[in-house]
């Protein structure tokens, strides 16, 4: 049971429109921090949106816009992955933006919204997340979201990332 200060987390399809608040979110210091230099993530991000294979989302805790996430079928971002990536996984991305929404549970459930949504809407044999190895905080939260370390990556933008799955449960 959430406690009653909790917010109630809900995600929204994001469109082009939202693109210049995202684009400000991106620019922040903190957010480079965990998702790496401006030019790459909007680069990233202008392609989750272009993407026919890819669901796009802003993160919103009652009511307001907090966040960003994406999935996206993994093939999409070309050969520079994980050997042991297996053929039909998604790789999620998201942040928080909202330092007042920070440490409450909203990365995880929107977290967990996102996993559901794809499981539910593609035939995906698994997620993805790539958090750095410097970012505990987060790596924490994909645990507590059901997400598994399979071994440590190096993203050539970022740097050494753990590479962590969850896999669709069995009907």
């Amino acid at each position: 049971m959430e406690p009653a200060d909790s917010p109630r987390i809900a995600l929204r399809t994001a469109t082009r429109a939202d693109f210049g608040l995202i684009r400000r979110w991106l620019a922040r210091p903190d957010i480079q921090e965990w998702w790496g230099p401006v030019a790459a993530t909007e680069a990233e991000v202008n392609m989750a949106l272009g993407a026919e294979h890819a669901i796009c989302r802003i993160i919103e805790a009652d009511g307001e816009p907090v966040g960003y996430a994406h999935a996206v079928d993994a093939t999409l971002w070309g050969a520079n992955l994980p050997d042991d990536l297996e053929p039909g996984t998604w790789d999620l991305d998201l942040f928080v933006a909202s330092e007042e929404s920070r440490g409450k549970g909203v990365g995880q459930a929107a977290l967990k919204l996102l996993r559901d949504e794809v499981f539910a809407t593609t035939l995906a044999v698994a997620v993805c997340i790539f958090p750095s190895v410097r970012n505990e905080r987060a790596v924490r939260a994909y645990e507590k979201a059901g997400f598994r370390w399979q071994s440590v990556w190096h993203d050539p933008t970022t740097g050494p990332a753990w590479f962590m799955v969850s896999r669709r449960e069995a009907q």
